[in-house]
């Protein structure tokens, strides 16, 4: 039933899927539907926190192995992001988009849940600002320029295509440090005073 759901709200978003196409889709009864969940608000509180589940679990494994330098974090985060965004893009498109969908007693959970992964690449960009190795200036923009183009990716990417999974993710991490300009040698010059 979840997997209908995600399906029909994909294809035909949260306001144009009605209950009775998702139990048409899920091949049950609308009384076994409404069994399990009271309607497809319930369905949409279940596909999102399964979809931001599943996202925080790959970008915590992945900097839980990344160590403490925030470059090689910022790497990680990225690189978690762009392979979640391009292996699951329906779960993707879901949570990126269908948010707005949530009544208000559901609401503030998703923020709250939102602001856990905007914090994640917040944490890093500033550690990397404060280390000195990242010399951006403008570290919240950079900050939202690096998750808006990895977010972006579940909407346009096709496996089939020209760009293989590896080199993309290669191509956005190279991006994501340019962005928050990047920079070991100057901190290996200050430790050496030159």
């Amino acid at each position: 039933m979840v997997e209908a759901a995600r399906q029909e709200f994909s294809e035909r978003g949260y306001g144009a899927t009605s209950i009775r196409d998702i139990a048409q889709r899920a091949g049950v009864s609308l009384s076994a539907l409404y069994y399990y969940y009271k309607g497809k608000q319930d369905l949409l509180v279940a596909i999102l926190e399964d979809g931001l589940d599943a996202y925080f679990s790959a970008c915590d494994a992945a900097l839980a192995a990344a160590g403490d330098d925030p470059a090689e974090q910022l790497e990680a985060l990225v690189a978690a992001t762009v392979r979640f965004r391009t292996e699951h893009p329906v779960k993707s498109s879901i949570v990126l988009t269908e948010g707005r969908s949530l009544e208000p007693e559901h609401l503030a959970r998703y923020r709250k849940n939102e602001a856990r992964g905007t914090q994640q690449f917040r944490e890093v960009v500033e550690r990397g600002v404060a280390q000195g190795i990242f010399l951006t200036p403008y570290p919240d923009d950079a900050r939202r320029a690096v998750i808006a183009m990895c977010n972006a990716i579940a909407e346009w990417y096709k496996a089939e295509g020209p760009v293989s999974l590896d080199e993309l993710v290669e191509r956005y991490v190279s991006l994501a440090l340019i962005v928050v300009e990047y920079r070991p040698r100057a901190v290996r010059r200050a430790a050496r005073g030159t």
